[in-house]
């Protein structure tokens, strides 16, 4: 079949060209031959890659379509839709790793024979990586998708194999051949990955996906040892991955999409037995037997519907039957339930299951016999949901033969929120720091000495009253404010200083009181003229996770993140504290000493010059960079007329729920420069005494807010 059935968005066709979406827009109304639409809707409409693709072309704006969007493009056109086009990939990239010269072999014919006979090589090998009674699992995928070629299903049942010869994958022999490709430019996991990461971004409210933070804090805590892992509720199988050296992985998950992809993500990840199931893992579980070694589990929160009415007598509660609202409690029995002796049960959890009165049974039963060892508070941002603070609960699997352990660990990690808190803003490096240097100690010697505020463990037999409250919170008194009176007293003194300059940059209102009758030209018109250069953020990834990318670029060696500008770093005008997310290596858009950076998002007058502690971040979402030609603009010119709030509000649109700029309607002067350098001087010292007042702002508060707790905590004496 040929490709024509590639369709692509706005938003695509502007990362294919490298141009921000506003681009693509205005082409649409400049352009007459630029490509008609031929599907989505009237406010998100669609175009065929191919005529887009030689629109490009024929106006120098493309030389050639990267293989990695092309191949993106293909998948996500594709007439199954893109789980199956998805699962399919994956199938190969699997053939394509580990049975290299039968893909070679494979290649050498045509399409249509290549179609032929790719079905049998793919059961052969998903049959050797995954076992005889898995392969039904890859096959349902594509019939629970109909309409993917010329016949209903992909791959049918014939002659009792699920990957027969009646089966046909002409359709997708472009997409195979193109994703072998991505494979020897990227690495088969890799673009695994890619793709993955891709449809994940294209559809971000269909799934609840754990981050690497915390699913690799999870994995470190179920400890090394651990080598056969299962997650019961496995997503996208960012748990498992998080496994260092297993031997198996076992995952399930109710979503069959989920669950194939799940176990083409491990296998192309890890040379361990992979074993992915699908179904509903309370009612219908499909690794009953097997002990594990350890327990990962990300469960959906707060459901009803888990099974309470018909297993009302299932062996695995063993420490209380759960009510209908604690399912993340039967969750965590059948973790329990399917550990060997000894083995840990590690498992992300909403705070209110520490708490409710409806739980406190099972949570007493889980404390007396020594099956909860610690109980750590995440900063709010960690996972989805973002907006609460979510635990961690590390349990093991009692042993008969040992007495239950006297002390449970509590750990709070709040103070790791950052500045404003949010996701992006988590240092994750010292939440990860700050929680096995609690628990190691802790799981040696069953003890720990207390960090104030921090970590301390508790007695069980204080723990037993009668709410059985185990939130970190209530059980970790916090740290002497601020360090005491004399830290206390430097605050003091440095609030002092700020606000003597503070007054000394306070700018004296001057010149003409008319408005001037400048000449104007926009933002748009200077970047046409070659005036300035516009760059949207957020189109960068790391080949790593976030925490361990290159800051040196592709093929450097250190460990340190890449630091990203985000738009919460600009409105508050503090330094880079983004990461870049993962995926396969895609040059981030770098800011420069000099540039000036814009929100797009709030309708807010916030507009940021970058100085030399600044240069070299990747730019983050909904940020907007001006990189203005020195010869033609002076940078703090640019910047103070694009804060106006006229300019603001006649260059924004508004939506039901958000404002947005368009930074190419934004205007300034027409003025020379070196007029604009003595309004640059002026808006240069603006931005001094703004700073100064935020910091003034920090201090004052630190200082208030110290005052109070030190006055209420006996810290500080009231002489």
């Amino acid at each position: 079949m040929p490709e024509k059935s590639s369709e692509v968005t706005a938003a695509d066709i502007a990362r294919l060209a490298g141009v921000g979406r506003a681009a693509v827009s205005n082409w649409r109304r400049r352009h007459a031959d630029f490509p008609k639409p031929v599907g989505g809707t009237e406010a998100s409409p669609s175009f065929a890659l191919t005529e887009v693709e030689q629109w490009l072309r024929d106006q120098g704006k493309l030389a050639e379509v990267p293989l990695r969007e092309r191949v993106w493009q293909q998948l996500s056109g594709h007439l199954a839709g893109p789980v199956p086009a998805l699962v399919q990939a994956g199938c190969t990239l699997l053939l394509v790793r580990d049975r290299h010269p039968a893909w070679l072999e494979l290649t050498a014919v045509s399409d249509e024979r290549l179609a032929e006979l790719l079905p049998g090589a793919l059961e052969q090998v998903l049959t050797a990586r995954f076992g005889e009674d898995a392969v039904g699992l890859f096959a349902a995928v594509f019939t629970a998708h109909p309409g993917s070629v010329t016949r209903p299903e992909l791959f049918t049942e014939a002659a009792g194999s699920s990957f027969g010869p009646e089966a046909s994958l002409l359709a997708s022999v472009p997409l195979l051949r193109g994703v072998a490709e991505l494979a020897a430019e990227l690495g088969s996991r890799q673009a695994f990955e890619f793709l993955l990461g891709r449809y994940l971004d294209a559809n971000p409210r269909q799934y609840t996906l754990t981050p690497p933070g915390p699913a690799a804090l999870m994995a470190a805590l179920a400890g090394a040892g651990a080598r056969a892992v299962l997650d019961p509720a496995s997503g996208t199988g960012t748990l498992l991955r998080a496994v260092e050296r297993p031997t198996a992985l076992y995952g399930q998950d109710a979503d069959p999409d989920l669950a194939a992809l799940t176990g083409l993500r491990l296998a192309l990840h890890s040379d361990a037995t992979v074993r992915a199931r699908a179904g509903d893992t309370l009612r219908g579980d499909a690794f009953p037997k097997p002990a594990f070694d350890a327990v990962l589990c990300h469960p959906p929160f707060n459901e009803r519907n888990w099974g309470h009415d018909e297993l009302a007598y299932d062996p695995r509660w063993e420490y209380g039957f759960p009510a209908r609202t604690e399912s993340e409690l039967a969750w965590v029995q059948h973790a329990l339930a399917r550990l060997r002796p000894g083995g840990a049960a590690v498992l992300l959890m909403p705070p209110a299951a520490a708490s409710r009165r409806s739980g406190r049974r099972i949570r007493a039963g889980l404390l007396r016999r020594g099956a909860l060892r610690a109980v750590v508070a995440l900063p709010a941002g960690a996972a989805p949901p973002y907006g609460i603070p979510l635990h961690i609960w590390v349990l093991r699997k009692p042993d008969p033969g040992r007495p239950a352990p006297p002390e449970l660990l509590f750990v709070d990690t709040a103070e790791h929120a950052g500045a404003g808190g949010g996701r992006d803003k988590l240092d994750w490096q010292a939440v990860h720091s700050a929680v096995l240097d609690a628990w190691q100690p802790f799981e040696k010697h069953g003890t720990a000495e207390e960090q104030p505020g921090v970590s301390r463990s508790v007695p069980v037999i204080e723990l037993l009253d009668d709410d059985v409250d185990l939130a970190p919170a209530r059980h970790l008194p916090p740290p002497a404010a601020g360090g005491g009176a004399d830290e206390l007293l430097r605050v003091r003194d440095r609030l002092a200083e700020t606000l003597r300059l503070t007054g000394e940059l306070t700018p004296a209102p001057a010149g003409q009181a008319q408005p001037a009758p400048w000449p104007a030209t926009t933002v748009g018109e200077l970047a046409r003229a070659g005036a300035l250069v516009l760059s949207a953020g957020g189109t960068g990834s790391t080949g790593g996770t976030a925490s361990t990318a290159s800051r040196g670029g592709r093929g450097g060696t250190s460990t340190e993140p890449e630091p990203v500008l985000t738009e919460q770093d600009v409105l508050s005008g503090t330094a880079p504290s983004g990461t870049l997310p993962e995926g396969p290596d895609e040059e981030p858009v770098r800011v420069e000493e000099g540039d000036v950076v814009v929100p797009v998002l709030g309708g807010g007058s916030v507009v940021r010059v970058i100085d030399e502690a600044t240069a070299g971040a990747a730019l983050g979402r909904n940020l907007q960079l001006l990189h203005p030609d020195p010869a033609a603009l002076d940078p703090w010119f640019l910047a103070g007329f694009l804060r106006g709030t006229a300019n603001n509000r006649q260059a924004s649109s508004y939506a039901s729920t958000a404002t947005r700029l368009d930074v190419r309607r934004l205007q300034l002067p027409r003025l020379p420069l070196a007029d604009q350098r003595r309004y640059g001087e002026r808006f240069r010292a603006l931005a001094e005494f703004e700073d100064a007042l935020r910091q003034a702002g920090r201090l004052g508060e630190q200082l208030v807010q110290g005052l109070y707790d030190g006055l209420t905590d006996g810290s500080v004496t009231p002489e």
